[in-house]
């Protein structure tokens, strides 16, 4: 088994051409975009949901106010933050 370290060190040190860098970098997009999906499936509005401020590392805790597209707004105490669907986890 592969683990990430190794995958990190071929992509860095590897001799990929610009094509194959490409298409890694497409699957990772698509991959990332798969997680939002399954993250925005699990909430419902309404639900209390906690996720971890990246520039503070301050846990809020706070319930769905709006699904968008790739971010939920999630109303705390009258903060509304804007909260990508990725960074939240379900109470």
């Amino acid at each position: 088994m592969t683990t990430i370290h190794e995958i990190n060190s071929a992509i860095m040190f590897g001799t990929f051409t610009n094509a194959e860098l490409n298409s890694i970098g497409d699957a990772i997009r698509f991959n990332r975009a798969q997680l939002v999906k399954e993250s925005k499936r699990a909430l419902s509005i309404g639900a209390m949901v906690k996720f971890t401020h990246p520039k503070t590392g301050r846990v809020h805790t706070g319930t769905v106010q709006k699904i968008k597209v790739k971010k939920v707004d999630v109303l705390e105490n009258g903060m509304r933050w804007n909260v990508p669907a990725s960074m939240l986890e379900v109470v």
